[in-house]
């Protein structure tokens, strides 16, 4: 069983050909339009434990790298009048490039008979349109697969040892909208398991969860991991016998 992790919406930042569409200014770059805060240092504490990772530094607000190419909001209204040879460069020199290098990771361990768990590694804004989500933190996932299902009912049992914090299932997003994991469950029908992790801006600062929280969320990853295997070693003796 192999571990991947990603983040989609790591950082703010802009390539050096893209800088001109961004008016220092504007506070929307600092704001979780722009990136995902304290997902990137979350991301990077449970790296230490993944097979692979792999995150996206630029502003979502150029491209979004967690939505199809053909999604209505691929391009911000910030990058929607970029000429089509720019949009061009942006598809293929970093969306493309950041999602096949993901796929193709996975695709060499499922290739491998080796059973993936990807987490995708994501944060959200506690309010949202005036309107106050009613979670700390969120797993998302296709209610339609079962082994998603399960390592989700899993994962939160273990999160809950760790934490004192309200858990949702496929809230404040739902599993099966549009993203990098939807697009990936149709490309492995098998030994594949997509979950994105979602937790509240509220408690972070200075772009940071604080190290407790992140390590509580790592342990209980490491938890659910260790429960996944023992459980797929059960099942695959019973097999034998």
């Amino acid at each position: 069983m192999k571990l991947v992790l990603s983040c989609e919406h790591a950082g703010n930042a802009l390539p050096q050909q893209f800088k001109f569409i961004k008016d220092e200014k504007d506070p929307v770059w600092k704001t979780h339009r722009a990136y995902d805060p304290g997902a990137f240092k979350l991301f990077q504490e449970l790296s230490k434990i993944a097979d692979f990772s792999f995150d996206y530094k630029f502003s979502r607000l150029l491209i979004e790298p967690n939505r199809s190419l053909h999604h209505r909001n691929l391009f911000s209204e910030y990058s929607k009048s970029l000429t089509p040879d720019q949009k061009r460069q942006l598809i293929d020199s970093f969306y493309l490039k950041y999602r096949n290098e993901v796929e193709e990771s996975i695709a060499k361990f499922v290739g491998a008979g080796e059973e993936v768990i990807h987490i995708s590694v994501h944060s959200f804004t506690p309010v949202l349109h005036a309107i106050e989500r009613q979670t700390d933190i969120g797993l998302l996932y296709d209610p339609s697969r079962k082994e998603e299902k399960r390592f989700s009912k899993i994962f939160k049992e273990e999160l809950l040892k760790e934490v004192d914090l309200k858990i949702r299932f496929n809230y404040p997003y739902f599993g099966k909208s549009d993203g990098f994991t939807t697009y990936l469950r149709e490309k492995f029908n098998q030994n594949y398991i997509g979950i994105e992790l979602e937790v509240n801006q509220k408690f972070a600062k200075n772009n940071k969860f604080s190290e407790d929280l992140m390590q509580q969320l790592k342990n209980g990853l490491i938890k659910a991991l260790q429960y996944k295997e023992i459980t797929h070693l059960f099942n695959f003796q019973d097999t034998k016998i």
